[in-house]
C-alpha cells in the first residue's frame, strides 16, 4: 500500500473524488492498492489501481447459496472508476474448491478466475451476459472489474405479473417464455464453446433496466463433472424453468396449508430431484399448463427416467411447446 503514485498525485485523486461523490466523502489518507493479494484489508475509501487506473472502493458485495442467508463477499467489491465516474464491481482473486451438498447431491465445486475471464472475452459483445474485463495487478493476481448493471433479478421481476396464477400464465408467461428460451441460447454459446456457467440460478439472471434485457452474471464458479459435463446447468436451467412456471416456487408445505385435497395428491415423484419439497408436476396445482410443457418440467422431478444431456435437446423441446401458449401481448 502507498499514500502516493507517480501517474495520480493526491490533490488529482481527491479532485476525481470530490467529483464522483462530492467534497465532503473525500477521505482524509488516500491510500493506493496495487497488489490486491490480501483481499480482506482492501477497505471502504481505499483505492485500487490497475491498469493504470484507479478505483474507489465503496462496500463488499452480498449474495446467499445453499439456503445460507446474505453474507458478505470479501474478494467483490463495488468501486467508481475515477476516471469516468462509472459503478464497477471488482472481483479480486479468491481460488477455493469444496463440497457443495443441495439435498441429497454432493459434489466438488471450485472458484476460478481465469474461466470468468474466458468467458467475458468470449462474450464482450453478447448484451445477454455480463460485460467486463481481466487484468493483472502487481503481485500477478488476476482481477475482473465488470460493468455494474442496474435491474432486479429475473426472478423478483415476475412475481408482480398477474392478478392470478392464471391471469400470469396465460397473458405474461409466453413473454416470460421467450426471454427464457433466449437465456438458454446464451448458456448454450458458452456449451458450444466448451465452458460452462457453473452457477445457474435464478438470481444470476439480471433484468437490465436500461435495455430491458435479461442478463447472465456470475461466471467464475465450476463444478467437478462425473457423468456429464453439462449435467448441472441442464438442471439448474430446469429449475429456473419451474419457478417461472409457477411465478415462485410451489412446496408441499404450502399446498397442505393452502390446497390440502392438491397436496393429497402429490406423489413423491412429483417434486424436485434435489429440492424434494418443491413440486415440478405443475398440472396437479394449474392443470391449464399445456401437456407438453408440463413433460418439459417432468425431466427435473424425481420420478423422470429421461434427463436432458445437451442443451440443444431442451432448446427443442422448449421451442416446440412454445406454440402451444398465447401470444405476446
Amino acid at each position: 500500500m502507498t499514500t502516493a503514485t507517480p501517474e495520480f498525485s493526491d490533490d488529482y485523486l481527491r479532485s476525481r473524488i470530490a467529483a464522483c461523490v462530492g467534497e465532503d466523502r473525500v477521505p482524509k489518507q488516500i491510500t493506493v492498492i496495487t497488489d490486491t493479494s490480501d483481499f480482506y484489508r482492501i477497505d471502504y475509501d481505499d483505492i485500487v489501481l490497475l491498469n493504470d487506473r484507479p478505483y474507489f472502493i465503496r462496500n463488499n458485495e452480498r449474495e446467499g447459496r445453499f439456503g445460507i442467508d446474505e453474507q458478505q463477499k470479501f474478494w467483490v467489491k463495488r468501486a467508481i472508476d475515477l476516471i469516468d465516474g462509472s459503478t464497477k464491481i471488482m472481483k479480486l482473486t479468491f481460488l477455493e474448491r469444496f463440497t457443495a451438498r443441495v439435498g441429497e447431491l454432493s459434489f466438488e465445486c471450485y472458484r476460478s478466475p481465469k474461466k470468468e475471464a474466458r468467458i467475458l472475452e468470449l462474450v464482450r459483445n453478447d448484451d445477454r451476459f455480463m460485460h467486463g474485463f481481466s487484468a493483472v495487478d502487481s503481485a500477478g493476481n488476476l482481477v475482473r472489474v465488470l460493468d455494474f448493471i442496474q435491474g432486479r433479478t429475473l426472478a423478483d421481476s415476475i412475481l408482480a405479473l398477474g392478478t392470478s396464477h392464471e391471469d400470469y400464465f396465460l397473458n405474461h408467461f409466453p413473454g416470460v417464455l421467450d426471454e427464457f428460451i433466449d437465456l438458454v441460447n446464451a448458456i448454450k454459446l458458452l456449451h458450444d464453446h466448451g465452458e460452462i456457467h457453473g452457477d445457474i440460478r435464478r438470481d444470476h439472471v439480471i433484468r437490465d433496466f436500461r435495455s430491458g434485457r435479461c442478463r447472465w452474471i456470475d461466471f467464475d464458479f465450476g463444478y467437478f463433472h462425473t457423468e456429464s459435463r453439462f449435467g448441472y446447468d441442464l438442471f439448474s436451467l430446469g429449475n429456473i424453468l419451474v419457478y417461472l412456471a409457477a411465478r415462485g416456487d410451489v412446496t408441499v408445505q404450502d399446498l397442505r396449508q393452502c390446497a390440502p385435497d392438491v397436496a393429497a395428491c402429490i406423489r413423491p415423484e412429483d417434486v424436485n430431484i434435489i429440492f424434494n419439497n418443491r413440486l415440478v408436476n405443475l398440472r396437479k396445482v394449474y392443470p391449464y399448463i399445456p401437456e407438453p410443457l408440463n413433460a418439459i418440467l417432468l425431466h427435473f422431478a424425481a420420478g423422470s427416467e429421461a434427463y436432458y444431456e445437451h442443451i440443444d435437446e431442451l432448446l427443442a423441446d422448449l421451442c416446440e411447446s412454445r406454440p402451444l401458449l398465447g401470444q405476446v401481448p
